[in-house]
Parts: C-alpha cells; structure tokens; sequence
C-alpha cells in the first residue's frame, strides 16, 4: 500500500465512519478499486485509522466528555458498549472472514438502503432530545442494536441511530448518542486490534503495534491515516447534524442502493 492509497483510504474513513453508509464496506472497495493487496497491515491498517475519526468526535464534543460533574453520560456509555465487546470477541474471527468478501457486503448495503428509505417513517413521535434523558436500560438497547454492524455493510453508525430513534430519540439526538458510543466501541476495537489480536506473517506472528513498528513506511502509513482521517471526520461530523435534521435519511439508502448495486455489477 502506497502512501497516496493510504490517504484515498483515509479520506474515505473520514467521511463515512459517522455516516449510515458504512465505513468498511467503502474502505474495502476502495481497496479492491486501487488495487492494494489484502495483506495483514492493509486489514489492520482499516480498523486502527477509525482511531482517528473517533478522536474527532472528542474534539468536536469537547465539552460533553470533559463534563465530569456528568458522571451518568460515562455510565451509559459504559453500560451500551458491552453488548458489542462480547459479541466482537465472540465472532471476531467470523467478522475478519467477511471483509474478504465484497459480494455479501454490497448486498448488505442494497438491503440497508432500503431500510433507510423508510425508516422516518417506522419511528415518529420522538420524546427524547438530550442525551440526559437516555436511561441506562435505552443506552444498553441502542447498545444491542449496534451489534448489528458487526456484519460488514450494515454501517455501525446506521444502527445505533436506528437503535436510538427506536427508543424514542430525535434523529438529532440519536445521531449524536451514536457519535458518543462509537468512541468507546472503536477505541476498544483498534486497542485489540494493535495490542491484543495475533497477525499471521510469513516471517511469524504480530501484534498490531510490532507490524507498524517493523518499518518507518508502516509507521509513516498509520500516522497520515489517523491524522487525515481525524481531520475528515471533524468535517463529517459537523455537516451531517445539519444535513439530518433537514433532510432525514431518505439520501443515505438511495446512495447505499445505488453503490451497492455499482459493486455488484463491476465485482460479478
């Protein structure tokens, strides 16, 4: 993987991880599209520069994570990530299976779409508008529902929103909950997937940090990723709010539809 991939891949991130569009599934196509080999670095690679997009999401909501005196926002987020952190250790090597195959993951993205078209519809008469009103039982709900993602191509961000709106959140509200969980579930996934998961070298087995240590390409690869996918996503996050609260998710399942039937047909 060059460095100019690297960045394309980055820049991908960046724009779908906080979008109902999925992430992997595009940073997978975009690989498959540059032509970069699907080896051990290249998949770790993909999951560690979500450490970039979440940090953004720190950032962005500063305040809301510094808040200390709000103890209970720490609570909930603890409590809605565990379902995730079972079921991911559970069916890792499942999950790590699926990314090599593009085919069900566009069809997954179809499906999805058509979800999304309609979902307005399926959730109204919202009655929560702050985070402050999320109980802990509807934290752990919207906890469940973003197991779901775990099928590549379901997108993380599209069902614990869906999850939210279920449990009576405004579109607004919803989005930012999922915003605020995603960076529990994605610090905890990249910490296991550079300190904890085994990769298979040729030379021998890896942890994620000994790979991009191994060399200053490697090194130099993961730090433009993080960096460029963190400045992306301070961008996304940002538009998509005001782009949600106008226009709802009706464009997010025509665009799912559309690219997954794209990948469909140049993958057939």
């Amino acid at each position: 993987m060059s460095l100019l991939q690297a960045i394309i891949i980055a820049i991908i991130e960046g724009l779908t991880e906080f979008l109902p569009v999925s992430s992997t599934a595009h940073m997978i196509f975009t690989s498959t599209f540059l032509g970069v080999e699907k080896d051990e670095f290249v998949k770790m690679f993909q999951v560690s520069i979500q450490f970039g997009a979440i940090l953004a999401v720190v950032v962005f909501y500063w305040k809301k994570f510094f808040d200390f005196k709000n103890f209970s926002f720490y609570i909930k987020l603890a409590c809605a990530v565990i379902p995730a952190l079972v079921l991911g250790y559970l069916f890792d090597d499942m999950i790590e299976s699926v990314l090599e195959k593009p085919i069900p993951i566009a069809i997954v993205m179809v499906l999805g779409g058509v979800v999304l078209i309609f979902i307005d519809k399926f959730f109204q008469n919202p009655s929560i508008e702050d985070e402050k009103n999320i109980t802990i039982p509807k934290a752990v709900t919207i906890g469940f529902w973003q197991c779901l993602a775990m099928m590549p191509g379901v997108s993380r961000s599209a069902a614990s929103i869906i999850g939210g709106m279920q449990q009576k959140l405004t579109r607004k509200a919803a989005a930012e909950f999922s915003f605020f969980l995603a960076v529990p579930t994605m610090l905890a996934v990249t910490a296991y997937y550079i300190f904890l998961k085994h990769w298979h070298l040729a030379s021998g087995d890896q942890k994620g940090y000994e790979m991009i240590l191994s060399s200053k390409e490697n090194m130099t690869l993961f730090l433009t990723g993080n960096l460029v996918a963190f400045i992306v996503a301070l961008i996304a996050i940002k538009s998509f709010i005001g782009f949600l609260n106008k226009h709802g998710f009706k464009i997010f399942g025509w665009y799912r539809i559309i690219m997954g039937l794209l990948i469909l047909f140049f993958l057939r």
